[in-house]
């Protein structure tokens, strides 16, 4: 099913609750039009003026535009060049809201020396924005790998001394690494932790708690070995957690096949994961993030920050302040 075909911005609004809370949205994708998610400015503006009040947003690494006619390690500055160009300017489609205001970027941390090439040619384009780098190292037994730059990622690449010392080419920059994987590689990223310690390793959604089957008996038959995995990486003072990224299908909430969740049921779904979360990282290492638009295949942007302020409605004002936008704020150096 391909997400244009399950738009979740059919123009239908729920009442947006706590409408002036301050949100940093973490985690979103942007790309050009005609690209095979329809995800543009003008899609991204349409979510943004839903009703929440997005102040900041982190734009995340997603392969595309990339420059083919570059040098080899220089292609992937194509992308950082088409946020820049794409959100430099405030307009009446977003408010105030920072768009990308700040970058993480992709480079081949297999390939540290041209790793460092490719650094640097992003932190030039991007204009003062660039915060980060993702490099993703998902793996997992069942689920089917996933191809980079036409490379598919293999087990075990946390320990490469190769991925090791592309790290340390970020950490050198004063960059922070946001990376993507399957809980069953928590024990390796907490290795990889310790191996690293001057770098600020960036969790994304929620660390993978990824089922053999997309079935709640599944979810629930992997739950405690990923509350296990990520309570050892949270052990490591130099990680943050990542809040969201479960409208994938690939987590087995099946709300892709509900005609539209509406953001209760969606609080009561996720509650045992953000309890974890809490429990093992706490607000001040956590922030929120949308994951669009992969996660709108599942529910519309006022939906999912409605169940997020519906998780955290007897949170401290502290420390909602800090999930909702001050970890993301401190971390990513806004």
């Amino acid at each position: 099913m391909k997400l244009s075909e399950v738009d979740r911005d059919d123009g239908s609004l729920e009442e947006i609750l706590e409408p002036d809370l301050p949100i940093v949205d973490a985690h979103h994708h942007l790309w050009p039009s005609g690209y095979w998610i329809p995800y543009d400015r003008a899609a991204l503006a349409r979510d943004l003026g839903r009703g929440h009040n997005i102040t900041a947003t982190i734009f995340v690494e997603c392969m595309t535009s990339f420059t083919d006619d570059a040098d080899p390690a220089l292609r992937p500055v194509g992308e950082t060049q088409f946020v820049v160009e794409n959100t430099s300017e405030v307009g009446a489609d977003t408010s105030d809201t920072r768009i990308a205001a700040g970058i993480v970027a992709w480079a081949d941390l297999m390939q540290p020396a041209e790793a460092a090439r490719t650094l640097d040619g992003h932190i030039e384009a991007g204009q003062g924005r660039l915060r980060g780098v993702r490099f993703n190292v998902v793996w997992h037994d069942v689920h089917s790998t996933v191809a980079h730059a036409g490379r598919a990622t293999t087990p075990h690449m946390l320990s490469d001394d190769r991925y090791r010392a592309g790290l340390r080419e970020v950490a050198r920059r004063d960059l922070t690494y946001d990376v993507w994987l399957y809980h069953q590689q928590l024990s390796e990223l907490a290795e990889t932790l310790d191996a690293v310690p001057e770098l600020t390793f960036v969790l994304d959604h929620l660390g993978g708690p990824v089922p053999d089957g997309a079935t709640p008996a599944s979810r629930s038959a992997i739950f405690d070995d990923w509350r296990d995995g990520l309570a050892e990486v949270a052990r490591r003072p130099n990680v943050v957690l990542k809040v969201g990224g479960v409208g994938m299908p690939v987590y087995g909430f099946g709300f892709q096949d509900v005609e539209r969740p509406g953001f209760a049921a969606l609080a009561d779904a996720w509650r045992p994961y953000v309890d974890v979360a809490m429990e093992t990282f706490g607000p001040d290492r956590c922030m929120f993030e949308s994951n669009f638009p992969i996660d709108k295949q599942s529910f519309g942007y006022d939906s999912l920050w409605n169940a997020f302020k519906l998780l955290t409605a007897d949170y401290s004002p502290d420390e909602r302040a800090a999930l909702f936008s001050g970890t993301a704020t401190r971390v990513y150096g806004l």
